[in-house]
């Protein structure tokens, strides 16, 4: 009688133990969701329907579906950070895109002074996170021999608090200067964002030394380049220190065969996710895992000359209809 008592015990109890709470974080860059009207204030003409790039409303509408079908294969993340949005519309209307509007999303952004008009922008399920605080950090940029001012996005920082847990959460949602000019050249740019990055990370861990922040983005460098091991300071993943630390949960995928992004047959890693010491300690709750690529073979695109590499919307001026040139990026956050 004593056996049977104590298995229906286990029964009772280990379905609680394999039933593990978690909310899956991601970043995507979109590679240009515009709109189809011509903004004024920004160089975003060409992705109008009498532009160079004959920006239809039957490619924008394909362009949707087709990130909502990529989002909605990874179960619908709870935060979708996301890069080159031009505004808050194309994120709405993503948002209410197929199943994806089930999840019920809602949209932190601000309009950056981008030349091109295109944003970040985070989406969270209204059911998981409660928003407490948004602001952006905006970068000025000397100017260059001619006068000129480069100009890019501005960082967005969101606070709120997990439904629940009632933890506090801190999300970062990046995308740095490009390698235009070269690698080299347009470091300065990705190591001044870095260092005002590193200046508001830094002033939530003077006020909590075990704050919970998440940073993701498209940095435009890989995790070993300066602007992210040295100035924000982010090591790899595991075995983290308690403390003011950063951990980069996709250190481990720089020089392997798959990456974010695919130059010219080589694999990069510039999409990728960096957590603070409290969310990079198994022994913590809450806290990240399961780093991992989105890359199921409908997303690629298989190019005689350089291979596999993200299924993309254009390549120049040639429309190809597919997803984005870049692959998403997700985390577990495990709560329980």
């Amino acid at each position: 009688m004593k056996y049977l008592a104590f298995c229906f015990l286990l029964l009772c109890i280990l379905p609680q133990l394999s039933a593990q709470k978690s909310v899956r974080i991601a970043f995507y860059n979109v590679e240009n969701l515009f709109d189809l009207e011509d903004d004024p204030n920004t160089l975003d003409e060409d992705f109008t329907p009498t532009g160079k790039q004959q920006w239809t409303a039957e490619r924008y509408q394909k362009k949707l579906e087709q990130l909502a079908k990529v989002l909605d294969a990874m179960g619908d993340p709870a935060f979708i950070g996301l890069a080159e949005v031009e505004n808050a519309k194309v994120m709405e209307a993503l948002a209410e895109e197929g199943l994806l509007r089930e999840s019920k999303y809602d949209i932190a952004h601000f309009d950056s002074p981008d030349l091109r008009g295109i944003d970040v922008g985070l989406l969270y399920q209204k059911k998981a996170f409660k928003v407490l605080e948004q602001s952006y950090i905006r970068i000025t940029f000397p100017p260059d021999e001619k006068g000129e001012a480069y100009t890019s996005r501005d960082i967005l920082y969101v606070k709120g608090k997990l439904k629940d847990s009632g933890d506090i959460i801190h999300f970062f949602v990046n995308h740095w200067p490009s390698r235009r000019g070269g690698e080299q050249a347009s470091e300065p740019r990705r190591l001044l964002v870095a260092s005002k990055l590193k200046e508001k990370v830094d002033e939530l861990f003077a006020a909590d030394s075990l704050a919970q922040i998440v940073i993701m983005g498209d940095f435009n460098d890989e995790p070993n380049n300066k602007s992210v091991s040295e100035v924000l300071g982010a090591q790899p993943f595991g075995n983290p220190v308690a403390g003011r630390q950063l951990y980069n949960c996709f250190a481990a995928y720089q020089g392997k065969s798959l990456g974010s992004y695919n130059y010219r047959g080589n694999w990069n890693m510039l999409d990728q996710i960096i957590v603070s010491s409290a969310l990079a300690s198994q022994g913590h709750t809450p806290h990240a895992s399961s780093p991992a690529i989105f890359a199921p073979e409908w997303v690629m695109y298989k190019g005689d000359r350089f291979g596999l590499s993200p299924n993309r919307t254009y390549g120049g001026p040639n429309y190809y209809g597919g997803f984005s040139d870049h692959l998403p990026v997700f985390i577990d956050l495990i709560l329980d």
